[in-house]
């Protein structure tokens, strides 16, 4: 692949084709023409329904490997009950099992595709080589097996797998390949904190879907979609509409992910209840936060601990622009109107209110007491950096030219090469007027500051996707610790899927010296 030499500008042809792309290989699927944005309503029509877990798998130990076989395969399910709609899953008709693996273990997938056309399987927030990194390259082609197998050099936390298909990861994400990871390890294990999968510990995958008239999943092809991103107007959590989880009085630990395309959330608990933050995209951070509300952009994740020691009822609920302008601002505005985390008036800012999840106690307890400390975890020291790099994120005159840097994503171009072990500072500014989650592969990153900001506490732990405001610059302090590539290329991009499809995505690769 040929380093980048020449600004190479996407023109609106270019778009038009690239965003068009997105739907290729799900014919079945109806297309939506119309501004769905403009529909939002919250869907509590329906009867409630118990909260679907996925089926937590930890695979079998073979030769000193930890071993998952997985299908990628075409299936139904009914968003509206009595009409199905085609989806994907992961041996299921729709997403995936969780599974579950250890800090320092060696693991081998065989991942088997049964789809009719192309897929990959990326394994969102790992360290890893590159050839198993599941990016555009790593194609499984329908009948084909691939078999990646790596190190889990990652903390205990939730991470997730799902599709990285170039042009295509919108519509397979929004069709169903994702699912969750749960990684563990000693450190955490030494810690008295809710860890009974299903029971106190239980993943929360938050995704929005259109809906048509006739029940139907649809995936949204009007020019306001591929600029925006795709935005449904019913919230479905694990696949679960108007989901109910039946818990015992106490702690009760959420693993929130947020896995829609292109939606942000600020969830909170109904009557500004407090919950308290332990752990952001790569694992715990140092100490408890208390929070009245967090805001997750496509695929950064958070856990918290709910108390119901009270043993009354409680609802997780999410606020969200009712329409995709709603995350436009101006310069220190950011996407809430205050900053990535979101405070009350942030909220009041906002459109529509969902609800994510009824939790209904029995019982009653004593009140919840956490450890006081977490995490061993040092301030980021930025005098470690031997290199700054800057990255500007752009979208073009209404949307028609994503691009970082001035590049539209090119499978043949590296644009990054990294040394292997050296500290850097990535800057990324933001010059749209939209606000970008941007995630970079094969690394867990420090936030230094936003416009000269510090953190909040609850953005400085362990990150690997960062929200970046409207006309705001964020630098992060990173390094790659190993498996070097010289010509197979790792990714960062928006992850907005329909951004990432239509160009606002880069490679680099990790070089021995």
């Amino acid at each position: 692949m040929p380093d980048i030499d020449r600004p190479n500008f996407q023109d609106r042809r270019d778009f038009m084709k690239s965003a068009g792309l997105a739907a290729t290989g799900f014919a079945a699927l109806p297309l939506l023409g119309c501004d769905t944005q403009s529909r939002m309503s919250l869907d509590r029509s329906g009867a409630s329904k118990p909260l679907a877990i996925p089926r937590l798998q930890a695979g079998t130990i073979e030769r000193g490997e930890r071993v998952f076989r997985l299908s990628l395969t075409p299936g139904e399910k009914e968003f509206v009950s009595d009409t199905p709609s085609p989806t994907i899953g992961i041996d299921a008709s729709y997403l995936g099992p969780t599974l579950e693996m250890r800090r320092g273990e060696q693991v081998r997938f065989h991942i088997d595709n049964k789809l009719a056309e192309d897929a990959t399987v990326h394994w969102h927030g790992f360290e890893l080589p590159a050839t198993a990194d599941g990016g555009p390259h790593q194609l499984i082609r329908p009948g084909e097996r691939w078999s990646p197998s790596f190190e889990i050099r990652q903390r205990a936390s939730l991470y997730w797998y799902h599709s990285h298909l170039h042009r295509r990861a919108g519509p397979q994400v929004y069709t169903g390949l994702a699912a969750p990871i749960y990684v563990r390890d000693e450190e955490e294990d030494r810690l008295d904190l809710p860890s009974r999968y299903g029971v106190d510990d239980i993943p929360l995958v938050v995704q929005d879907r259109v809906i048509d008239g006739a029940g139907r999943l649809v995936y949204p092809l009007d020019m306001h979609s591929r600029m925006m991103g795709v935005m449904g107007e019913r919230i479905y959590v694990n696949g679960t509409a108007n989901a109910v989880f039946e818990a015992a009085a106490g702690p009760l630990r959420l693993r929130l992910l947020n896995g829609s395309n292109a939606r942000f959330y600020t969830f909170s608990l109904e009557g500004d209840r407090p919950m308290q933050l332990i752990a952001s995209d790569g694992g715990l951070l140092a100490a408890p936060s208390e929070v009245r509300s967090l805001t997750l952009a496509p695929g950064e994740r958070a856990q918290v601990i709910v108390d119901l020691s009270e043993g009354r009822p409680l609802r997780l609920i999410a606020s969200s622009p009712a329409n995709a302008m709603g995350m436009m601002g101006g310069q220190g505005g950011g996407m809430m109107g205050g900053g990535m985390m979101g405070n009350r008036t942030g909220r009041e800012r906002q459109g529509r209110t969902f609800s994510i999840l009824d939790m209904r106690p029995s019982g009653s307890s004593t009140p919840v007491m956490l450890p006081p400390t977490l995490a061993a975890l040092a301030a980021p020291d930025p005098s470690l950096a031997v290199r700054s790099r800057r990255f500007v994120l752009d979208m073009g005159m209404m949307g028609r030219g994503m691009s970082i840097n001035g590049q539209t994503m090119d499978m043949d171009v590296i644009n990054q090469r990294v040394p292997v072990g050296q500290w850097e500072i990535w800057e990324i500014a933001n010059a749209s007027m939209m606000a970008h989650p941007f995630h970079i592969h094969n690394v867990q990153f420090r936030l230094l500051d936003r416009d000269g900001r510090p953190p909040r506490a609850e953005e400085a732990g362990f990150k690997d996707t960062v929200i970046v405001n409207p006309r705001e610059q964020v630098r992060l302090l990173l390094r790659f610790e190993e498996n070097t590539d010289p010509d197979t290329p790792y990714m960062y991009h928006c992850h907005i899927l329909e951004h990432e499809d239509a160009g606002m995505m880069g490679q680099f690769v990790v070089t021995a010296s």
